[in-house]
C-alpha cells in the first residue's frame, strides 16, 4: 500500500478517508476466493433480514388464528396455528444460523485484512529511520499497532454486518408499516429514528473525545511502564522503586479518572436512547389499540407492531456503541496509517545497484552532517582507509565518532560531501547490500530475547548449525556454550541480561563471524569491559579483523596502539592521523589524550596496591 501524500492530516478528517485507504486490503484484486467470501457474506446478511422481516408476520397469523380474528375458523384451526408457530419458531432459528454461517464465511476476509495491514506497518516501522526510533517511545507504537489492528476486525463487522443490513431492514420496515398499517406508522417511526440517530451521533461525539483522551493516557501509562521494566537495573541502581512507582500511579489515576468520564457518558447515551425509543413504542402501541377500537387492526397487529419494534430496536440500542466503535476504529486505523505515511528519511533511488566490493577501501570526501538543522556534528570531514587496513578512530566525547558509523550504515545521509565504498557512492547503491558488507560489534551487545544459537545464527540468514559452531569457534566462545547444560538452546534472557558483558561481546563477535563481511567496525567494543575481558576480546577482535577491512572507534587508546592508521577527531573534524608513534612524537592532540590515560590507569594501579 503507497504512502498517502497527504502531510499532517488533523485526525477528525481521517474518517472516510481511513476507510477508503482500508478498502484494498477488504477487497483485494489478487484474491478473486476473499472477494467470493464477501459477496456470499452479502446474501447470508439478505437472506436473515428477510427471514427476520416474516417472522412477525408469522407470529401475527399464530395470534390472529387463536383469537378467532383474521381467518375463516374451522377444524383445522389447531393445525393452522401450529403450523404459523412452527413457522415462526422456524424462522427464528434460521435467522440465527443465517448470522453464524455468515460469520463464519467472512471470518479469513476479516482476518486476512488485519493481518495483512498489520503486515505493511510493520514492514513500514523498520524502514523508517533511526531518527524516528529515538524520537518515539516503543511502547506507543506497539500500542498504535495493537489497536488499530484490534479495532479492524470490530469495525468490520459492525459496518458491513449492523449498519448496511439497518439499513435494509429500515427501508423494508417502511414498506410493510404504510402497507399495513398506514402512513402515520412510518413518519412516526422515520422522525424517531432520525432523533435517535441525530441524539447519538451528538452524545458518541463527546464521548469519541473522551475515550481518545483515555487512549492517549492509555498509551503514556504503558510507555511509562515498558520505559520502567526495561531499564530495570537502573531503578535498582538509584533505589528509584517508589519513585517509578509513583510516575506509574499518576499516569494510571489521570487514565482512570478519563475511563470513569467515558463510562458515565455511556450511562447518558443509554438513558437518552431509551427515552426516544420507548417513546416510539408507546405511540405505536397506542395507535394499532385505538385502530382496533376501530374495527380496522387486530390483535395479531398489535403484536406485529411490537415484534417489528423490537426487532429494530435491538440493533438501534447498539447504534452509540456501534458508532463509536467505528468511530475509534477508524481513529486507531488513521493512527496505523499514520505510521505507513510516515516519510522514509532513507531511500534507495529507482534502479539502485547492489554494492560490488573488490577492495574494500572507504572514503569520506568533505562530509557535513548534524542531526539537527542548527547543530553540526561533522564539518568537512575527509579521510581514506584502504583496503585491508586497520583504523582506528579517537577523539573526546562528542567529537563525531560514533556518528561516522551510524553514516557509514547509512541510518543517515550526510547533508553534503560523499561516501564511498571500492570507489561506489554508498548513497547510490542498495542499502541492503551496503549493510551486508558491513559487520559491526557496538559497544552494548543487544540480544534478542531468545537462544544462544538463534542469535550468533541472526548474523545471517539460513546459516546451518555447523556455521553457528564455527562462528562460535572462532569467537572463543564455544567452550563456555559446550558447558553450559542446554548449549546452544540457552536462553539469553531480555536483551541478554542473563549472560555477562564479555559473553555478550563474544556472542555478536560470533554473529559477525556468521555474517563474514569484508568490513568490520568496532564502535566501542571493550569499553564496558574490564581489563582481563577486555584484553581477551581484543584478541579475539584482532583475530578476525585479519584479511579484512575493519575501523575501531575507541576511547581507550590503548586498544588501538597497534593499527595502521589513528584517525584523531576534535569537534567534528580531522585534528591529526598517523600511526602510535608518530602521533605520540608529534606532541599534540593524541598525544595529550594519552599522557591523560596514562596517568588515569597509574592512579588506578596505585589505589589498587
Amino acid at each position: 500500500m503507497p504512502p498517502d501524500t497527504g502531510e499532517n492530516r488533523p485526525l477528525e478528517a481521517d474518517g472516510w478517508h481511513t476507510l477508503r485507504r482500508f478498502l484494498p486490503y477488504l477487497w483485494p484484486k489478487d484474491r478473486p476466493d476473499l472477494r467470493a467470501r464477501i459477496v456470499g457474506a452479502m446474501l447470508l446478511v439478505l437472506c436473515a433480514k428477510a427471514v427476520i422481516l416474516l417472522t412477525p408476520l408469522a407470529l401475527k397469523r399464530v395470534v390472529d388464528t387463536m383469537s378467532g380474528q383474521g381467518g375463516d375458523i374451522g377444524d383445522d384451526v389447531l393445525w393452522v396455528a401450529l403450523g404459523f408457530a412452527a413457522a415462526y419458531a422456524i424462522g427464528r432459528f434460521m435467522g440465527v444460523g443465517f448470522d453464524n454461517i455468515r460469520n463464519i464465511v467472512f471470518e479469513r476476509v476479516g482476518q486476512d485484512a488485519t493481518r495483512k495491514l498489520a503486515e505493511d506497518v510493520f514492514a513500514r516501522l523498520h524502514r523508517l529511520s533511526l531518527r524516528f526510533h529515538l524520537s518515539r517511545r516503543t511502547g506507543e507504537v506497539t500500542k498504535t499497532i495493537e489497536r488499530g489492528t484490534k479495532s479492524i476486525d470490530t469495525m468490520l463487522y459492525f459496518l458491513l454486518f449492523n449498519i448496511a443490513p439497518t439499513v435494509v431492514e429500515l427501508t423494508a420496515l417502511g414498506v410493510i408499516f404504510y402497507t399495513m398499517f398506514g402512513v402515520e406508522m412510518v413518519v412516526a417511526t422515520a422522525i424517531t429514528v432520525a432523533i435517535y440517530i441525530m441524539v447519538t451521533r451528538w452524545i458518541t461525539e463527546w464521548r469519541t473525545a473522551l475515550r481518545r483522551r483515555m487512549n492517549e493516557l492509555d498509551g503514556t501509562a504503558l510507555s511509562r511502564a515498558v520505559d520502567s521494566l526495561l531499564n530495570y537495573e537502573t531503578v535498582k541502581y538509584f533505589g528509584a522503586e517508589a519513585r517509578e512507582e509513583e510516575r506509574y500511579a499518576g499516569a494510571a489515576r489521570a487514565y482512570a479518572e478519563a475511563a470513569v468520564k467515558s463510562e458515565n457518558s455511556l450511562g447518558l447515551l443509554n438513558i437518552a436512547q431509551a427515552f426516544v425509543m420507548n417513546g416510539l413504542m408507546l405511540f405505536a402501541l397506542g395507535f394499532s389499540v385505538w385502530q382496533w377500537s376501530k374495527g380496522v387492526l387486530t390483535v395479531g397487529d398489535l403484536v406485529a407492531v411490537q415484534a417489528y419494534l423490537t426487532q429494530l430496536f435491538r440493533p438501534l440500542d447498539m447504534l452509540g456503541f456501534v458508532y463509536r466503535s467505528i468511530r475509534q476504529g477508524l481513529i486507531d486505523m488513521g493512527e496505523m496509517f499514520k505510521l505507513i505515511d510516515t516519510e522514509v528519511e532513507v531511500t534507495d533511488r529507482p534502479g539502485a545497484p547492489a554494492l560490488m566490493i573488490r577492495q574494500p577501501s572507504i572514503v569520506f570526501d568533505n562530509v557535513v552532517f548534524g542531526y539537527e538543522p542548527d547543530r553540526t556534528i561533522l564539518h568537512g570531514l575527509s579521510f581514506e582507509v584502504p583496503a585491508g587496513s586497520h583504523t582506528a578512530i579517537v577523539g573526546p566525547s562528542g567529537a563525531g565518532k560514533s556518528t561516522i558509523a551510524r553514516l557509514l550504515f547509512r541510518f543517515y545521509d550526510p547533508w553534503s560531501g560523499r561516501i564511498l565504498i571500492d570507489g561506489q557512492d554508498i548513497r547510490e547503491v542498495t542499502q541492503q547490500s551496503l549493510r551486508a558488507a558491513i559487520g559491526i560489534v557496538p559497544q552494548d551487545s543487544v540480544l534478542f530475547n531468545d537462544t544462544i544459537g538463534y542469535n550468533i545464527g541472526y548474523g545471517a540468514h539460513g546459516s546451518t548449525e555447523d556455521d553457528v559452531r564455527q562462528a562460535a569457534l572462532g569467537a572463543a566462545i564455544l567452550p563456555f556454550i559446550e558447558k553450559l547444560p542446554n548449549g546452544f538452546d540457552t536462553e539469553v534472557g531480555e536483551r541478554g541480561l542473563k549472560l555477562s558483558g564479555g559473553e555478550k561481546q563474544r556472542v555478536a563477535i560470533a554473529r559477525t563471524l556468521v555474517k563474514n563481511p569484508p568490513i568490520l567496525l568496532l564502535d566501542e567494543a571493550t569499553s564496558a569491559l574490564d581489563s582481563r575481558t577486555e584484553q581477551e576480546i581484543l584478541a579475539t577482535l584482532r583475530r578476525v579483523s585479519a584479511r579484512r577491512t575493519s575501523i575501531a572507534i575507541a576511547h581507550r587508546l590503548s586498544t588501538i596502539a597497534d593499527a595502521d592508521n589513528i584517525l584523531v577527531m576534535e569537534n567534528g573534524k580531522l585534528a591529526e592521523q598517523g600511526n602510535h608513534q608518530a602521533l605520540l612524537a608529534k606532541g599534540d592532540l593524541y598525544a595529550d589524550m594519552w599522557a591523560r590515560q596514562a596517568a588515569e590507569r597509574e592512579d588506578e594501579r596505585d589505589a589498587a596496591q
